[in-house]
């Protein structure tokens, strides 16, 4: 059998490259690593609505590349500079070897590049790619003000993509250097039609029907111990008469200790799910931020303070368009306070529909598309 999956596997990624080499336009999608899965979600939701015109393939610095592999993508993993060895400068010097590589093997009209800043073993390579190549940047942006930031020549690129955080208002503009910068609603990986009913979740996870049932999901723990603030709030909202769920993240490099009460779940894409559960406890990542306004479930949000990404101000655009609370629960009497008030929003549940402009991915894949024809 083990055999049998390895020829099954080796053949698969041979038609796929046969596919790519036959394809009319490639794009070839470039997501890091950042503290959780955002990056390569938004790739993915670009990708989605591409496949149906255009060839996409991934070479990702996120050690989820099962994901995209699961969803049908061929793809690549190099080690991120967060988990490498080498310094800056080997590290830059061996992505430009590896990404050209790629570059060469799968031939792209369009690169679309994800993250905070471009990194330069990145543009190395793309400027040594000896054939016409198109540069997409998508760049979400909501960093604090004390931030560190890198300068970039934005004409390094012949599209910016800025995918919209909750309420901002979508346009288009031109950079001083004269590149189209196209903001979008914000960007989800599934469309509404995508979410599965309450019941219809349940089953698929095997959640009893009638049971009350709090879905937890607070990040990989990578870069941020969640172990305090995460079983100080399992306990209260067990108390409560509620099952708690805990998402195991797809890059967590490390295993959290759990009461024996507390179910594990692993599944990807977690916003498929949502509607099983009658709350939800989690961070205030781009993507879990949109993903909650998109269905309306009653959420405690619960910062992430270390990061760069302004998490608060971000569960603050939240909190105008969805039922949730905010509370950094470092303490003992913050949990508290803050179940008691996410037990009320629960209470005060109606069946509602985000009222916001989502899903920003359309219109990104089609700037991908019309800049891969030219």
């Amino acid at each position: 059998m083990k055999r049998i999956n390895i020829v099954y596997f080796i053949t698969t990624r041979i038609l796929n490259v046969i596919n790519m080499m036959q394809r009319t336009h490639l794009s070839l999608f470039f997501p890091v690593n950042g503290s959780g899965m955002g990056h390569l979600t938004r790739c993915l939701a670009y990708a989605r609505r591409l496949r149906e015109r255009a060839e996409c393939a991934f070479f990702s610095l996120s050690s989820a590349m099962e994901v995209v592999e699961d969803m049908g993508f061929e793809g690549d993993y190099f080690v991120s500079p967060f988990w490498s060895v080498n310094t800056t400068h080997d590290w830059n010097c061996e992505l430009a070897v590896r990404f050209g590589m790629m570059l060469e093997r799968t031939r792209p009209d369009v690169v679309v590049f994800d993250g905070t800043w471009p990194f330069q073993g990145f543009l190395a390579a793309c400027r040594a790619y000896g054939r016409p190549l198109k540069l997409v940047w998508s760049n979400r942006g909501l960093l604090k003000k004390n931030a560190k930031t890198v300068p970039v020549d934005n004409s390094l690129f012949d599209l910016l993509i800025r995918p919209g955080e909750l309420g901002s208002t979508p346009g288009e503009e031109r950079t001083p250097e004269g590149v189209r910068h196209l903001h979008v609603p914000p960007v989800l990986l599934l469309d509404d039609a995508d979410i599965l009913s309450r019941a219809a979740a349940r089953e698929q996870l095997g959640l009893r029907p009638e049971g009350r049932y709090a879905l937890f999901s607070l990040g990989p723990g990578n870069l941020k111990d969640v172990s305090g603030p995460g079983l100080r709030l399992v306990r209260e909202v067990q108390d409560a008469g509620f099952s708690v769920v805990w998402a195991c993240a797809p890059i967590s490099v490390r295993d959290m200790e759990l009461p024996a009460t507390v179910q594990r779940l692993s599944v990807y894409p977690l916003a498929r799910y949502l509607r099983a559960f009658d709350m939800f406890v989690g961070a205030a990542g781009y993507n879990t931020c949109c993903e909650v306004a998109q269905a309306q479930i009653p959420s405690l949000i619960v910062p992430n303070t270390l990061l760069a990404d302004d998490q608060m101000a971000r569960a603050r655009m939240l909190a105008a368009h969805a039922p949730v609370v905010i509370n950094p629960c470092e303490t003992d009497l913050d949990a508290q306070t803050a179940v008691r008030q996410l037990l009320a929003r629960t209470k005060q549940k109606d069946n509602v529909s985000c009222a916001l402009a989502l899903n920003g991915a359309d219109l990104a894949a089609e700037a991908i598309w019309q800049l891969a024809q030219q």
